[in-house]
């Protein structure tokens, strides 16, 4: 009796057991959506590295990285900025 008891707590609640197992499914379904997300990342980089290859270089490609990079904008560019909310510990308050 002893015995089954022992065997049977750790098929359910061991290492290797059946709780773990299920533990293992999630972790596993989880990583899967993460692994799909970086597939699509991936994808979504090697196009824009094709599209900044000498033999195909797309100008619009080359504009937006350039600007990007440099954090400039043309003069003509409409330029639409983002309000951010004040920071509470900026230097207008009293401390």
């Amino acid at each position: 009796m002893g015995a089954g008891g022992y065997f049977g707590y750790h098929l359910q609640n061991g290492d290797h057991g059946l709780k773990a197992r299920a533990d293992l499914e999630a972790r596993k379904e989880v990583l899967e959506g993460e692994l799909a997300g970086l597939r699509e990342v991936k994808q979504r980089i090697e196009r824009d590295v094709a599209l900044l290859r000498p033999e195909s270089l797309d100008p619009d490609m080359l504009d937006e990285r350039a600007r990007a990079i440099l954090n400039l904008a043309h003069p003509d560019d409409l330029v639409m900025m983002k309000r951010r909310e004040p920071d509470p510990t900026g230097p207008l308050t009293r401390r």
